[in-house]
């Protein structure tokens, strides 16, 4: 049997901007759960811009799902955490280019810190095929 994904917006909840309120997912043979990525390239350098950190953590997050035979269409959630509330447009946009149209369930949390004081953003997935 094929993996089923349905995506499922309610009209009695406000209609999402960027993502799906539900998904859900029928015979999945393989369900891929991916640490926390942060803006940290291979070779241990930090971007000093959050845009450059959101641009290299997804970049981290694409490379994880690749080495693992899957791409961002098979992502169905994510869970971002922004250190500056001021990074939500750069997010956003950067999500949209890597997305385009494809809306996984998602949340978006402003934090107070993150694990070193360096980063200011992390984002968290789940795929499935």
């Amino acid at each position: 049997m094929a993996v089923t994904i349905a995506r499922s917006n309610p009209e009695t909840v406000r209609q999402p901007i960027g993502y799906t309120h539900a998904i859900e997912i029928r015979n999945a043979e393989r369900r891929l759960v991916i640490s926390g990525q942060i803006g940290m390239a291979l070779d241990g350098t930090v971007p000093d811009t959050g845009g450059g950190q959101i641009d290299q953590a997804l970049a981290n997050l694409r490379a994880v799902l690749e080495a693992n035979a899957m791409t961002v269409t098979n992502i169905v959630k994510t869970t971002v955490f922004l250190t500056d509330r001021g990074l939500i447009g750069a997010w956003r946009a950067a999500r949209s280019a890597l997305l385009g149209d494809h809306a996984p369930a998602s949340t978006l949390l402003i934090v107070a810190g993150l694990a070193d004081p360096r980063f200011v953003v992390e984002i968290e997935a789940e795929a499935v095929a």
